[in-house]
């Protein structure tokens, strides 16, 4: 028997270098509040506006496998690790549009001061809705969006001190 309808997902991208409780905290309140059969985690094999990274993809790949698998509703890909490559968020979208109805993409408050670099903002602003996971000491500056929801989590902690504090401790 076939599905009678694609499946409604959002897409939540990201170095996770490394995966933490403020990424779960997204996860866990994105599937509470959206509308949605599954989230797609989806690590970067390099963050476009990054150099480097701490961890190695693949590292963080499977680390992100392993934190986030408290719910069926979860997946994590490996599409952008594969690709070997930076990969621009537009493209990531254009392929699991393929498959999938993609609804929203999730974003940290601190991404939307410079949302509109984004490769093909445009075309990504008109196709989905941008949800905005709240972070201590940014701005929820939304003027540059068409559509967006807003993401309450309140969990003090990066990716930036964890890193720092790993490599203190070495």
């Amino acid at each position: 028997m076939f599905k009678s309808r694609v499946e409604r997902i959002a897409l939540y991208g990201g170095s996770f270098d490394p995966p933490h409780f403020g990424h779960k905290s997204v996860v866990q309140e994105a599937i509470k509040v959206l509308d949605i059969d599954k989230l797609l985690l989806i690590p970067t094999f390099l963050n476009p506006f990054k150099s480097s990274s701490f961890l190695i993809a693949n590292e963080r790949l499977e680390r992100s496998k392993n934190f986030f698998n408290f719910s069926p509703k979860i997946l994590v890909s490996d599409f952008e690790v594969e690709q070997n490559r930076v990969v621009p968020t537009v493209e990531t979208l254009k392929h699991f549009k393929q498959c999938y109805d993609v609804r929203y993409i999730i974003v940290g408050a601190d991404n939307l001061e410079n949302i509109e670099r984004w490769k093909e903002f445009a075309y990504l602003n008109a196709q989905i809705i941008w949800v905005i996971a709240t972070r201590k000491g940014y701005a929820l500056q939304t003027n540059k969006l068409r559509d967006f929801k807003i993401l309450e989590v309140n969990v003090e902690l990066s990716s930036t001190q964890i890193r720092n504090n790993m490599t203190k401790e070495n």
